[in-house]
């Protein structure tokens, strides 16, 4: 039998204002991804999750791309 690898990954609910600020300062490939997302998307989203209101944050069409992108930086940092 083969061992397998899973991730798992937060869904919609799981959001909040400053999440992963602190991995972000040392690694740098968090900021990187949320940048890759932002020049795709045509907004910053490092800075509304960093900075911005919780309730804009909690809307679907921002909570989505975020926590995909949230969960691609993760990814990455393993």
């Amino acid at each position: 039998m083969t061992k397998g690898l899973a991730f798992v990954f937060p869904g919609q609910g799981s959001q909040k204002v400053g999440m992963l600020a602190e991995i972000a300062e040392q690694e740098a490939v968090v900021k990187e991804t949320f940048q890759e997302a932002s020049d795709a998307l045509g907004y910053d989203m490092w800075d509304m999750v960093q900075n911005g209101e919780q309730e804009t944050l909690n809307l679907t069409e921002n909570t989505q791309p975020v926590l995909l992108t949230s969960s691609v930086a993760m990814w990455r940092v393993w």
